[in-house]
């Protein structure tokens, strides 16, 4: 019997090496056969029993060599189909046609807004800065010349942390302007973009997280005269060059004297429309110049140094210059919105 099992593994051997399956249903006949669950080497392991003591290992080595020849022809049939699969495939392959289109996203309304702006102040000399979002209570209201007791505090009520008085998400993007003046000496001229917050009630015209720009000149002998050049030539970049603009008195805790800017409106050219309630003019900022005690409060002495701040919501820009009519959609990102600005620059 042994001498029978020691032939059989000798023809099952030659039997292997000469095989040569082109196709892959007998490629895969090939691997049942020999390395299937039910292949034709199995009987012949369990022959070794019946293979005498001094013959045993030769008869085992066979048996392995017969497994691994299968499995390395097996590996190599298999390497050499796919590989002309591929080239079959590549040959029918037309390099000319034109690519499968990619469907590509396009800018936020806000982030076109914000880089606009940013292009502009820069123009005139301005860096930008930036800060972080949770304040603490002194760089957000007490230096910006607004203590605990001062009723504007009630118009920017605003998120703190949870069992913290101090500690708070930014209301504007003062702060930034006030730790750049405690840590930089004049001159400055800096523009603090960032996301602020707001304890308010969501609605077409309000959010209670929004985007600002806000801006702060100090040197000697900064006037309200150059505030103003500045903010014309920003209103002429931004809105056309024929824009005209016009400064309205008003009130900020740490500006003095205040001014709220206007522009002509540049949807109906000021002839009245629904987006200036058929006045002409649209209201896009405030500024005015720094206060002597928000000087004073950031360690700048207001008898050499004077300056001027002003502040705008990108989000009102965006709403403007595109004609969004709800601020919700600025923030719920929807594709079908956002599609609307895949051609912006």
């Amino acid at each position: 019997m042994s001498a029978n099992a020691f032939q059989q593994l000798q023809d099952l051997l030659q039997e292997i090496e000469v095989a040569n399956p082109a196709s892959a249903e007998t490629i895969e006949q090939f691997r049942l056969r020999y390395l299937g669950s039910n292949n034709v080497i199995k009987p012949l392991m369990g022959e070794i029993r019946n293979v005498p003591n001094e013959q045993k290992k030769e008869f085992g080595q066979l048996i392995n060599k017969a497994k691994e020849l299968a499995e390395a022809k097996f590996e190599t049939l298999k390497a050499v189909a796919e590989a002309a699969a591929e080239k079959s495939q590549a040959a029918g392959l037309d390099i000319t046609a034109p690519g499968e289109p990619i469907d590509l996203g396009s800018r936020h309304p806000v982030a076109v807004t914000l880089n606009r702006i940013v292009r502009i102040f820069e123009r005139l000399g301005f860096v930008v800065a930036e800060e972080r979002e949770i304040e603490d209570d002194w760089h957000n209201f007490t230096a910006m010349n607004t203590p605990a007791d001062h009723p504007a505090r009630d118009m920017q009520d605003t998120y703190y942390l949870r069992n913290s008085s101090e500690m708070l998400l930014r209301t504007h993007t003062s702060s930034v302007q006030a730790r750049v003046m405690t840590s930089q000496k004049p001159p400055i001229r800096i523009i603090a973009p960032g996301r602020v917050y707001r304890n308010e009630t969501i609605s077409a015209r309000s959010h209670c997280q929004f985007h600002q720009v806000e801006g702060l000149y100090i040197d000697k002998g900064v006037s309200f005269a150059d505030m103003k050049q500045t903010l014309y030539y920003f209103a002429k970049e931004m809105y056309g060059p024929d824009t005209k603009i016009r400064l309205r008195p008003s009130f900020f805790p740490f500006t003095e004297p205040s001014a709220e800017m206007d522009v002509s409106c540049f949807i109906c050219n000021a002839k009245g429309c629904r987006v200036c309630k058929h006045s002409g003019w649209v209201e896009i900022l405030g500024c005015g110049m720094v206060d002597p005690q928000v000087l004073i409060n950031c360690g700048i002495d207001p008898e050499e140094y004077s300056g001027f701040a002003f502040g705008m919501g990108i989000e009102r820009q965006a709403m403007m210059l595109y004609t969004i009519t709800d601020i919700r959609l600025l923030f719920e990102n929807d594709v079908r919105f956002l599609k609307q600005f895949s051609s912006v620059i």
